[in-house]
């Protein structure tokens, strides 16, 4: 599909996000999430989608599994997508999440010991224009528990990028410090997290079984580097496999960029 699409088309996709968001839990549901140390904890997963450089139509859908709390890869499936749906803010899962079920069903086909308990999307929760983002998506499709992790804010509900909002930043001094993402209704969206030695936060919200709480600890426990370890492993594994199948030295933009580009509006 070329250009944006019909309007009929919006108003399907929009009616499936409202049936689907009502199958959002917003609680934790597992066992270990409910540990301090996450105890009984032991296979997390990442999900990407890289984008060949000047062609929008095709990328790589990545989905990791790592060890927990080692953070070591157990198991990598990257495959070539044909990608045909528009980008549209708000509509990102409509685009990406399709083939992320399905590396999540093979990997249930060909290695279920290795089903990951927890799911880590490159995106947002219920931080989003109806609270229903790609993060909210993919978990009810799976039946996983998921959280978004973003790297821009997304301007909803009266969330701003304005001073009071560098300001909440700047007073995050140290590594695990956060401030929550409350907007203008009164509900707290999510949570801006300091992951590491960076000026820059994460915005972590909630997608699937797993409560808003559990999610930060989590996340902030996935990072060795700014992003966590599932998400930064999917990023890094789909760009070399496009690089591989290119046959040739391509620039490959990981799918973090486009997604910072479109941070004001996406999901």
């Amino acid at each position: 599909m070329t250009g944006p699409p019909p309007a009929a088309i919006l108003s399907r996709w929009a009616r499936e996000q409202a049936r689907l968001k009502g199958g959002v839990v917003r609680e934790d549901t597992e066992e270990w999430q409910k540990e301090p140390s996450f105890a009984g904890l032991q296979r997390v997963g990442g999900v990407d989608l890289s984008y060949i450089k000047g062609d929008d139509s095709r990328a790589c859908a990545s989905l990791v599994v790592l060890s927990y709390p080692g953070l070591e890869v157990l198991y990598e499936d990257c495959r070539m997508v044909a990608v045909s749906a528009p980008y549209v803010a708000g509509f990102l899962a409509f685009r990406e999440v399709p083939f992320l079920v399905e590396a999540v069903q093979r990997l249930q086909q060909e290695e279920p010991g290795l089903k990951p308990q927890v799911l880590l999307v490159d995106g947002n929760g219920l931080l989003h224009h109806r609270g229903f983002g790609v993060a909210c998506h993919l978990g009810v499709l799976t039946d996983l528990p998921c959280i978004g992790v973003a790297k821009n804010l997304l301007q909803v509900d009266g969330l701003a990028r304005d001073e009071l909002h560098r300001e909440q930043i700047r007073s995050l001094q140290r590594e695990g410090d956060t401030f929550p993402l409350t907007g203008t209704s009164g509900s707290v969206l999510g949570m801006a997290l300091r992951s590491c030695n960076s000026s820059k936060p994460l915005y972590i919200s909630v997608g699937h079984r797993v409560s808003l709480e559990t999610a930060v600890r989590l996340v902030q426990s996935c990072c060795r580097y700014r992003i966590p370890e599932p998400i930064r492993q999917a990023d890094i594994r789909s760009r070399e496999y496009i690089r591989k199948q290119m046959c040739s030295p391509v620039k490959v933009p990981s799918s973090g960029p486009e997604r910072e580009e479109k941070a004001e509006v996406d999901d």
